[in-house]
């Protein structure tokens, strides 16, 4: 039974793997992230959520970024897309310094932020006209990125007649159709159910995998992250800092069955390492009081 539960270095990667890894390498950069620091200013003093966080991303990349909560993940992704300001440190996209928000970079939320009144078309026809597109452009190229995400069939419904993970497709939509080089995603899935969050990231890889865009993205889910990364970025918290760059040694490409790979559970138990360092602290008990009387049924 001892030999079924061993499993392999999370570093051992098959030749196949090896090799994907070497052709990423060589890509260009697209993004460079150099010391990163981020210093919030509050009534009890500063704070640091971010500590010299420093990493490059390679064209066409998928990141995942996850750690214990509180450790920075959403402040560096909204740094990155340029709705927060750094404290210092520097942010470079395709060599050249960035600050503030840009049509290079996509935004997609897990709270769906469509515009109610507005129709799916109509939704992802607004940033293209906000970009000075005409209603003619803007509309034939919001047709293509709703046939994308298969969404075709609702081009003229409203956000209200639509399911969760229709809604998120229609973020993703809105946020591609101004063909961002880098899109930033901060737990696109979490407000789904399991079976919803499941197909989600299967479109997610097909989506990406057909169209020319790096992705940075935030979760709490180990399993998502291994699943859709090609690269683990995982923080630790206080101050928020870089515990290491995971390559994930799963091959491309990804199905639900490799879940139960040696290489997944290896991936995942150094993730659970990392954010669930092993304690000699006892569970903490809880303050309880015996609100009403109980048997021992429960034990």
């Amino acid at each position: 039974m001892s030999k079924l539960l061993e499993l392999p270095s999370y570093k051992e990667q098959a030749p196949q793997v090896a090799a994907r890894f070497k052709r990423i390498y060589k890509r260009p950069i697209k993004l460079e992230v150099k010391n990163l620091t981020k210093v919030f200013t509050t009534a009890k003093g500063d704070v640091r959520a971010l500590n010299d966080v420093s990493f490059n991303v390679h064209r066409r990349e998928f990141i995942s970024v996850i750690g214990p909560s509180g450790c920075g993940k959403s402040t560096l992704i909204r740094i990155l897309a340029g709705l927060e300001t750094l404290t210092s440190g520097q942010l470079l996209l395709n060599g050249s310094p960035v600050s503030g928000p840009g049509a290079d970079r996509g935004m997609v939320f897990q709270n769906y932020t469509l515009f109610p009144w507005l129709t799916v078309k109509k939704n992802v026809m607004f940033g293209p006209q906000l970009a000075g597109q005409s209603e003619k452009q803007a509309e034939g190229n919001a047709l293509e990125w709703i046939e994308l995400v298969g969404l075709r069939k609702f081009t003229d419904a409203y956000p209200s007649q639509l399911s969760g993970g229709m809604k998120q497709r229609v973020a993703i939509a809105r946020a591609l159709a101004n063909q961002p080089e880098v899109l930033f995603m901060d737990e696109p899935f979490g407000a789904l159910d399991a079976q919803t969050r499941a197909s989600m990231q299967s479109y997610l890889l097909q989506i990406w995998q057909n169209v020319d865009v790096t992705i940075l993205f935030v979760t709490h889910d180990l399993d998502e992250a291994i699943y859709l990364s090609d690269r683990i970025l995982v923080l630790k918290t206080n101050p928020g800092e870089i515990a290491e760059f995971i390559e994930v040694s799963v091959e491309r490409s990804r199905s639900p069955e490799q879940f139960l790979s040696p290489e997944f559970l290896a991936t995942k138990k150094r993730l659970e390492e990392l954010i669930h360092p092993p304690s000699n602290e006892s569970t903490e008990k809880l303050p309880l009081v015996r609100m009403t009387p109980v048997g021992d049924d429960v034990m």
